[in-house]
């Protein structure tokens, strides 16, 4: 199938986002490895965010169906209090920052997220969540960066706050060492509904 007759699709994921002061006390921690490790593919801080569920590329025609039940699921939920806190890589290339606090409500909000895609008749690899906070990927050739800026991460602690809202966000695919770029489709207040 050639570009013109694929079908218009975009991946989705569902994802919650720290505060802007949150990011901003990671991103004090994290700037001096941006001049020490230029090899680094550093995700934008703005994109920074935790991802619930993963759902692929979909037809764009499959999104609009999603706001709704996540809107009401968003509202019922009370915001999980967390924190940033230390480090670590995936497959020796992903450089991450995990999450501390209420970890067994993140984890319910991400299976009830599960449950109402899935719901909607969107099929998506459901992985085990393992919550995380993507920061870099290391370039070919550059693997060593990636555990030692791991290591002078492992003893941050952020400052606890709470999810404010569920977001669902699009990106575009990255085309070899471009940036992905993340846009949110909608975003809901977590906890409206609750007394």
């Amino acid at each position: 199938m050639n570009e013109r007759t694929r079908p218009a699709g975009i991946r989705v994921f569902v994802a919650l986002a720290p505060p802007d002061d949150a990011k901003e006390e990671l991103l004090g921690e994290v700037r001096p490895a941006y001049a020490t490790h230029p090899g680094m593919r550093w995700n934008r801080v703005e994109d920074w965010h935790i991802t619930l569920a993963y759902l692929g590329e979909l037809p764009t025609e499959t999104v609009p169906p999603l706001r709704r039940p996540l809107a009401d699921l968003a509202a019922r939920r009370r915001p999980p209090r967390l924190a940033l806190r230390g480090s670590g890589t995936f497959d020796d290339r992903v450089l991450w920052t995990g999450l501390d606090g209420d970890l067994d409500e993140l984890r319910a909000l991400a299976a009830d997220v599960r449950t109402v895609v899935a719901a909607c008749g969107i099929v998506f690899e459901d992985r085990p969540l393992r919550p995380h906070l993507t920061l870099a990927r290391a370039r070919r050739g550059d693997l060593a960066s990636v555990g030692e800026i791991a290591g002078g991460l492992a003893s941050f602690t952020g400052r606890r706050w709470a999810a404010e809202r569920l977001h669902l966000v699009g990106s575009n695919a990255a085309r070899g060492d471009g940036p992905i770029r993340y846009r949110d489709i909608e975003a809901w207040p977590l906890g409206r509904a609750l007394p």
